[in-house]
């Protein structure tokens, strides 16, 4: 009975932290820097994947992926290719979601803080670095084209970091590594909650 009463929070918890990623990625789509929206779900992500495991982690990403679809953040890109802009978009949150949880999973025993640093880093880099290697083998010459119209030329690496990564990458890696403190409290507030019956 206890076993089912712990998978019925562990249920209501990821639904609660569903809701909040899907709300904040559309919420996030009001604050931009440069051609994209900056992502405020990062946080809730790390916590719902350390809370609740990997899957949950990967589930709380794929969740960011299909709400940057809803919310027309990747419109540039779907007009360009809509099948590899939904495949990069929905594989990039699900494995930084994945990543981030794996991580904390295998440090949390020895030091609950440094889990949170390394999923917090974690995060926006795979997310980064899927985006940057789908970009690189599916929209090089698109993003060339789209960022020499705004005034930029380069090779499509360095015109995909400075145009279509650049300053989102480092607000998202900075705001999830000045939260981490805080992160790692309320994970801990929330196992502790998580196992009284």
């Amino acid at each position: 009975m206890e076993n089912k009463r712990y998978d019925t929070k562990k249920l209501a918890l990821l639904a609660l932290f569903t809701a909040i990623v899907a709300v904040l990625q559309m919420m996030g789509v009001a604050i931009r820097f440069g051609v994209f929206a900056v992502s405020l779900v990062g946080v809730p992500i790390i916590i719902g994947g350390a809370l609740m495991g990997p899957l949950a982690g990967a589930w709380l990403g794929l969740v960011f992926g299909v709400t940057v679809l809803l919310s027309g953040d990747a419109a540039l890109f779907l007009t360009w290719n809509p099948v590899a802009t939904v495949v990069i978009v929905l594989l990039k949150g699900t494995l930084a979601g994945l990543a981030a949880a794996l991580l904390y999973r295998l440090l949390e025993k020895k030091n609950s803080f440094l889990a949170v640093l390394a999923a917090a880093v974690a995060y926006p880099v795979v997310n980064t670095g899927v985006f940057f290697l789908g970009c690189m083998l599916c929209f090089a010459d698109q993003c060339v084209q789209a960022a020499a119209e705004m005034g930029v030329v380069g090779s499509a690496p360095m015109v995909i970091v400075t145009v279509f990564i650049g300053f989102n990458f480092l607000f998202e890696l900075g705001l999830d590594l000045v939260l981490s403190g805080v992160v790692d409290r309320l994970i801990q507030v929330g196992k502790k909650t998580l196992k009284k019956a």
